[in-house]
């Protein structure tokens, strides 16, 4: 039998826990420790720093970096108290490096905290042990600044790896002889996972709130991009219906209209023949192109598509939802193209159903006006009135009707009116028919 276990399986879970931790560990605070990760400028357009003067907010991207200073010196002026001792160099060595520690977290921050435990004993010493072990005073405020600074750039793990190196520094200190001069360690580890423990706190809420913000910002655009291509599907299946009708209305008149004549010359008759299999054509190539809109599980409407004439009917099912409808008509009423009458009546009533979404408890007015050149609409709403909120838009609707508009070569303006309300005008050209001899 060909044994199939792998030296990664046969190990017990504790001991790949083990591993798993361990190379946790070295990727958080030994690989490229000696990076140099300078420290970014804090973003000013977002927060209070966005209401400050221009002048002054060009340089408030660097607040970070003062505070971080402005802690050195703090760490400085702990230690410098021994200078007025008459201590000299030493006392100089004691104050200073623990500042420039803190500052090293600027651009090499993991190496920082490195230098922070290993030098923390050096400074105890120097500091006659009389102050505290492992660490002095100003070691203590160093050491804390200098995981709170890391922490705030790297991941909740690098916290709490941080945490875990620095309580094994402080049970290992403690057997040392200056911990006979009164060990400090317990109390700089409990400091320090508060610290840290808010630090992670912190972190992990704000990138929640990061891919809170991202997914939320691709499902808004992916929302858009659906809606667009739903309006742009519904209109080629309309323009498919309306232009597959006429198409096979030619090819039926161009089979039918050579039997109307009598003794029709062959020159008419193959002309009529030509125009028939031109409609047949581009009927199939039509339906071959535009067809694809088509879901696999779309089936076509019973009813025929709606119309001006059917106005009537939405203007009652609007009212029903609460909302007033004044519907005006001038100029002599005809009949107009079957891809104008169809687009002109989704135009009103996504007209109207904005005005419930956005204006509610304000009354509507539908204007139609039939000129010579073609069909005038207005549509027009006052502001909202009552206890219901408005709800948001993102200008999906909009954006249907000035493709139906753009499609049939019209104009098309949206805008607020003086009152408070919103008001859409639309003029779809018609081409006036030239009377059959």
């Amino acid at each position: 039998m060909t044994s199939t276990r792998t030296t990664e399986t046969s190990r017990s879970p504790e001991l790949r826990l083990t591993l798993t931790a361990l190379g946790g560990l070295r990727a958080d605070l030994i690989t490229d420790a000696f990076a140099y990760r300078p420290l970014p400028r804090m973003d000013v357009e977002r927060g209070p720093t966005r209401f400050l003067p221009e002048r002054i907010r060009a340089h408030a991207g660097l607040l970070p970096h003062a505070f971080v200073a402005f802690t050195a010196f703090c760490v400085f002026m702990m230690g410098y108290r021994r200078v007025f001792d008459g201590v000299g160099p030493v006392a100089f060595v004691y104050a200073c490096v623990p500042a420039v520690i803190v500052l090293l977290t600027l651009v090499r921050p993991v190496l920082a905290f490195w230098a922070s435990l290993v030098t923390a004993p050096f400074i105890a010493y120097l500091g006659a042990w009389g102050d505290g072990w492992p660490w002095a005073p100003n070691s203590v405020l160093a050491h804390l600044a200098v995981l709170v600074f890391v922490a705030l750039r790297t991941r909740p793990r690098t916290a709490a790896w941080m945490w875990v190196v620095t309580a094994v520094f402080a049970v290992l200190a403690s057997g040392a002889p200056g911990a006979a001069y009164g060990n400090d360690g317990p109390q700089v580890v409990f400091v320090a996972a508060l610290l840290l423990l808010a630090v992670s706190v912190r972190q992990v809420r704000r990138e929640a709130a990061r891919e809170v913000t991202a997914q939320q910002s691709v499902t808004a655009v992916e929302r858009s991009k659906r809606t667009l291509l739903e309006e742009r599907t519904t209109i080629a299946r309309e323009l498919h219906d309306v232009v597959a009708h006429h198409m096979s209305v030619v090819a039926i008149q161009a089979e039918a209209a050579p039997y109307r004549v009598e003794n029709p010359p062959p020159e008419l008759e193959q002309a009529f023949v030509t125009i028939r299999e031109n409609a047949v054509a581009a009927l199939t190539e039509l339906r071959r192109i535009l067809g694809v809109v088509r879901a696999e599980d779309y089936e076509a409407p019973d009813a025929p598509q709606p119309t001006l004439a059917d106005l009537d009917g939405l203007a009652a099912n609007v009212r029903e939802a609460g909302l007033d409808v004044e519907r005006t008509v001038t100029g002599a009423v005809r009949e107009l193209p079957q891809g104008v009458e169809l687009s002109a009546y989704r135009i009103v009533q996504e007209a109207l159903s904005n005005v419930l979404r956005h204006a509610p408890g304000a009354a509507a007015k539908v204007e139609l006006s039939y000129v010579l050149g073609g069909l005038g609409l207005r549509i027009a709403n006052g502001p909202a009135r009552g206890l219901v909120k408005p709800s948001p838009g993102a200008g999906h609707g909009l954006t249907g009707m000035r493709e139906r508009v753009t499609m049939l070569n019209g104009e098309m303006t949206a805008e607020a009116t003086a009152d408070g309300g919103y008001e859409v005008t639309v003029f779809i050209p018609v081409p006036r028919e030239e009377p059959q001899p």
